[in-house]
């Protein structure tokens, strides 16, 4: 159940913080951004890549990581970064971000899939929700969508990586093929946390605060 319900929630902390904060300045979330970046790929490293290296063979996990990496790149062709906070408000647009809808939706399907035996990985994908669901509503709202449009755009993207959880949970799904998925989730996972801890800096230098952010993530990850 918490596999389901904390996605979810996650999302809707993260679109509450943009109704509740929308005419005070614009949230820093640098910082943010940089720990949940760390914390994803600490737990990443910790939890899931010595699971799958023990029920799949070395080689086949290595080519599914870097099938994953690919498959997050394409997915970024098409969705601009916004799965690592990389987002460009384009104010004068009003039509429907179908290309954006689509390659957020297939991230956070997949994402979902080690949910339901790995409590870590809950929190660490939690923890990445948050920043993004700011910064996707901030990029929804200021696009001049109608509400109806960006409570569509929301509501799917929210209930996506919930059903990467169901889906792994009740289909048939081999448990071969679930540790096979998981080493492409992992890929995905490593590209966006890197790309999150170069990006989420000015000019792509590190900082003392920047660097004690990600100190802490590492050590909260290693020890929950």
């Amino acid at each position: 159940m918490i596999s389901f319900l904390a996605p979810i929630l996650a999302v809707i902390f993260g679109v509450s913080i943009v109704f509740l904060y929308s005419r005070s300045k614009s949230l820093n979330l640098k910082l943010f951004l940089a720990f949940s970046g760390a914390f994803l790929l600490s737990t990443t490293i910790f939890e899931l890549l010595p699971e799958v290296y023990q029920h799949v063979e070395s080689k086949k996990i290595g080519l599914y990581i870097m099938g994953g990496i690919l498959l997050q790149i394409l997915l970024e062709f098409y969705s601009k970064g916004a799965e690592h906070g990389h987002l460009h408000n384009q104010e004068s647009n009003t039509r429907f971000p179908w290309v954006l809808f689509v390659s957020l939706g297939i991230h956070a399907f997949f994402e979902g899939f080690p949910l339901n035996d790995h409590p870590n990985i809950i929190i660490g994908v939690v923890i990445h929700k948050i920043p993004i669901a700011i910064l996707i509503t901030s990029y929804l709202i200021k696009s001049k969508l109608n509400r109806v449009q960006i409570f569509l755009f929301l509501g799917i993207f929210t209930i996506m990586t919930p059903l990467g959880s169901i889906s792994a949970n009740l289909l048939s799904i081999s448990p071969n093929l679930i540790y096979s998925i998981n080493a492409v989730v992992i890929g995905m996972f490593f590209h966006i946390s890197t790309i999150i801890l170069f990006e989420s800096s000015e000019g792509h230098h590190f900082n003392l605060n920047k660097i004690l952010m990600i100190i802490s993530a590492v050590v909260l990850a290693y020890f929950i």
